[in-house]
């Protein structure tokens, strides 16, 4: 009985008076706390959000120009050829084809290792590029972490 009284003692004690109005405001600041957390929480989202929509339109832009460099780069290599052909058909002996043969050959493996490389630095580029509003986020996020802990 002394124990049910004493906890009937205590709970008008804290909603009594000053207790109340102490409690009130703890409640209140934490609502407002909860409310700040949620609101960032929302706007932290709508950032990687944004930066995934960003990264989506540099992978886009760059893959198009990936496609018209791979295009100009074949229609190149048809003129090439097309053009060698006539050349190699037009030889009066096999030794002047066979030089002709052989300097198209390089011409065409030269531009073949050429077109290659600038092809590898824009795609490295590209990832780069592409990479770079996550890795923002990212930065952001474990910011967001050291602060919290």
């Amino acid at each position: 009985m002394d124990t049910i009284q004493s906890i009937t003692e205590k709970t008008k004690a804290l909603f009594s008076g000053s207790n109340t109005a102490e409690f009130t405001e703890q409640a209140k600041g934490a609502m407002e706390k909860s409310a700040k957390m949620a609101e960032d929480f929302v706007a932290f989202g709508k950032g990687n959000i944004e930066a995934l929509v960003e990264s989506s339109k540099i992978a886009a832009k760059n893959v198009e120009a990936l496609g018209q460099e791979a295009a100009e780069y074949a229609k190149t290599s048809f003129e090439s050829a097309t053009e060698a052909a006539k050349t190699l058909a037009a030889a009066k002996s096999p030794t002047e084809f066979m030089k002709l043969q052989g300097d198209y050959a390089r011409t065409a493996f030269d531009t073949m290792i050429a077109e290659g490389s600038r092809s590898t630095e824009r795609m490295l580029k590209m990832f780069g590029e592409f990479a770079q509003p996550i890795s923002n986020r990212v930065a952001v996020a474990t910011d967001k972490m050291k602060i919290s802990a």
